[in-house]
């Protein structure tokens, strides 16, 4: 029986392709890639950010018209550029997002060194609102610069005070420092409101911070919530932003992502390598600029799936996950659960970069026991031990199958 279509539902949004729901447990685990291929067969990934969906018909049709051109040569032009700036505009209201602004990097992260490159140099700070994305940590501990963390508060949300001492830490000794700002927030969810982009802004501003703001995930703000791009926030005109078509239409194998400068910061980006343009894979252009210009449907009835998964995996964790406190995402397909009043955090686990184990506490417990992987909370940095990150990007069944072997995990011990 074919489960892809549902019948009106109570809003009256009427029938709909749910892309979660397209591929069988069968189905994926012929797939190649790193979530399904780290793991034994009896483990259900739902750790890194891939999604279980097939590709969106529209970025298939431009591949397979690529290849059979055989058109596999260096990327070229400024269709990708365009093809964001119309989407921000009609999805955001962003009408002032201009093409020479801009720069085609490798993928987001990458971008997001060779951008902080320019506004930073080696010993310089950068700032980070922990607990987030562990690449923020490696990449800039990596290219010598300092992690200063700004914990986020209680409500997962941006702690004005606690970034403001971090701003002063890393200004410190007259060093260069910059802002690396997660919106929507990995791994919480959170999309920050126009006000709290306005108050980093002006915080910024006031300490001579630079804002590099990730928006890989901005597409994906589902109902409830409004994204707000940084270089539309006033007082960010100096700052820089990325993107691409990767977590939204799952394009992370197709690399190719955007660098956005703020009017005041259009000639340090100019100043970029020329080489770094040469990074991008021709196909992941072709593939993100279809995705951005043509995928918009697509996208639609994911983000209708995701709501759909984001509400079942408050149901499953208030049933089977007693003591666990999930705070529902306002978008990404990412849920941060605190399994802290569990009891299994190991102190002796680092809290932020040279953790001891990529598993640890919690996600320990449930790959173990109830062989269901997740992203351990202790390699998102201060404040993350203790918790789990959940992908739900899945079918209802495998997230169900997933919550129920974690209660059983739980209920064992």
């Amino acid at each position: 029986m074919d489960h892809t279509r549902r019948a009106a539902s109570d809003d009256g949004r009427g029938p709909w392709t749910n892309p979660l729901a397209q591929l069988s447990l069968e189905q994926l685990r012929k797939r190649t890639s790193m979530k399904w291929r780290v793991h034994p067969p009896d483990v259900l990934p739902l750790w890194v950010a891939e999604m279980d969906v097939p590709l969106a018909p529209t970025v298939a049709e431009a591949l397979h018209t690529t290849i059979d051109l055989g058109d596999t040569g260096y990327p070229h032009g400024t269709a990708y550029a365009e093809a964001v700036a119309e989407f921000a505009r009609d999805r955001w209201g962003w009408d002032d997002l201009r093409i020479e602004r801009t720069a085609i990097v490798p993928d987001v992260m990458m971008g997001v060194v060779e951008v902080l490159r320019l506004v930073t140099d080696p010993g310089d700070a950068v700032v980070v609102c922990s607990p987030v994305y562990p690449p923020f940590y490696a990449f800039i501990a990596h290219d010598g610069r300092e992690v200063v963390e700004a914990r986020l508060g209680r409500d997962l949300r941006i702690d004005p005070a606690a970034l403001e001492q971090a701003f002063v830490r890393a200004r410190s000794g007259g060093r260069r420092a910059a802002f690396l700002l997660s919106n929507p927030h990995n791994p919480t969810g959170v999309v920050h409101t126009r006000d709290e982009l306005r108050t980093v802004a002006g915080l910024a501003r006031a300490h001579g911070v630079r804002v590099v703001s990730d928006e890989i995930h901005a597409p994906l703000v589902l109902p409830g919530a409004v994204f707000t791009p940084f270089l539309r926030v006033p007082g960010a005109e100096n700052a820089f932003a990325l993107t691409s078509a990767s977590k939204a239409w799952n394009l992370p194998g197709l690399k190719a992502a955007l660098a956005i400068a703020g009017p005041e910061a259009a000639d340090e980006l100019r100043r970029m390598p020329e080489e770094v343009g040469h990074g991008p894979s021709h196909l992941g252009v072709i593939a993100h600029t279809a995705a951005f210009r043509e995928g918009g449907d697509w996208l639609d009835d994911l983000l209708r799936g995701l709501d759909d998964n984001r509400r079942l995996l408050g149901r499953l964790v208030a049933e089977h996950l007693p003591g666990v406190r999930y705070v529902p995402p306002q978008g990404t397909y990412l849920a941060w659960l605190d399994c802290t009043e569990l009891g299994l955090h190991d102190d002796s686990v680092s809290d932020g970069p040279g953790v001891v184990s990529d598993v640890a506490g919690p996600a320990r417990l449930f790959l173990d026991k109830a062989r269901v992987a997740l992203s351990s909370g202790h390699v998102f940095g201060s404040g993350g031990a203790g918790c789990v990150r959940l992908n739900f990007a899945t079918s209802p069944t495998i997230l169900r199958e997933a919550v129920t072997r974690m209660g059983h995990a739980l209920r064992e011990l």
